[in-house]
């Protein structure tokens, strides 16, 4: 009999529109390669909901939390269904971009100048030297990400908004110039690295998800010891914060530097948006994995106590 695979997507982050397609693609996908499929949008009774499915399987499609910050993996870890991507701890420590820093730092991967700030305080001077970058701590998709340039002379005031609801710490960064660079890790297997061009002033919510909003340029255009390098940090990356499944790394790089020492990491994404048009099946596809067998891939990976 197939295995039957329950699909959890939507959720009521910011980035419950972007779930959905993914979890759409990956329910499409997965049905074509023989499995029983029952998507499952998420919403507070998601432990009853699965309690009576009894799926085999859950593959993981949620976006920001509750399904990436470990949450959703505790309840699964708890009804005993084996699941895609990473654990609970995995999960919440990437999700919590300030304690992931210090993770990366620690096992050798540079990240950028920076550390938390208060809403408030943000709002009511410059958190550090411009130009900087403020952005949630445990956001994603770039929602309420902020670039502070130097001639700006006051904080973002959005930041004062009465109906934020991005929390009240955000991540404050030096903001590097250059290129935006992505690799993925599949189990222990470390993907190419794609270059992206932004039509925007950077890699924005519009870039990311709006037609023609970004190009994607794979191979990267840089020099053979940079995009080595990328894809090394990128594995070290994954393994720092005991990842499991299917990660993306997420660079920015400044070539005027001339060497790696431009290279920072921003962020390790434990549930890496899986459109088909996505980063990480591009890259798959760039490998000669097809969408249907990277998805199937992720559900034969599934387990528990990850």
């Amino acid at each position: 009999m197939a295995k039957h695979v329950a699909v959890l997507m939507g959720g009521w982050s910011s980035e419950r529109e972007v779930s959905l397609n993914s979890g759409a693609a990956c329910a499409a996908a997965l049905e074509g390669a023989g499995y029983r499929v029952t998507p499952v949008d998420v919403g507070r009774d998601v432990a009853e909901v699965l309690a009576r499915l009894k799926p085999d399987v859950v593959f993981n499609v949620l976006h920001g939390a509750p399904g990436e910050d470990g949450t959703i993996q505790g309840i699964l870890e708890i009804l005993r269904i084996p699941y895609s991507h990473s654990g609970v701890l995995a999960s919440a420590l990437a999700m919590d971009k300030a304690q992931a820093r210090i993770m990366l730092a620690a096992a050798g991967v540079p990240v950028a100048k920076g550390g938390l700030v208060n809403r408030a305080a943000a709002a009511k001077a410059h958190a550090m030297e411009r130009p900087y970058v403020l952005k949630p701590n445990t956001g994603g998709s770039s929602v309420g990400v902020f670039i502070v340039r130097e001639d700006q002379e006051h904080p973002p005031q959005e930041l004062t908004r009465e109906d934020w609801t991005l929390g009240e710490n955000l991540l404050v960064e030096e903001f590097i110039a250059g290129l935006e660079l992505t690799c993925a890790v599949m189990g222990d297997k470390v993907f190419d690295v794609i270059e992206i061009e932004s039509t925007q002033a950077f890699y924005d919510y519009e870039s990311k998800y709006a037609p023609g909003g970004s190009r994607h340029i794979l191979p990267a255009r840089i020099l053979p010891e940079i995009y080595q390098r990328v894809q090394m940090l990128s594995l070290t990356a994954h393994r720092a914060l005991g990842c499991r499944g299917v990660s993306r790394s997420d660079f920015r790089f400044d070539p005027s530097k001339g060497d790696a020492s431009g290279l920072v990491c921003l962020e390790v994404n434990t549930q890496p948006g899986m459109t088909r048009t996505s980063l990480v099946p591009e890259l798959a596809a760039h490998a000669g994995i097809s969408f249907g067998e990277l998805v199937t891939w992720m559900v034969e990976d599934a387990s528990l106590d990850r």
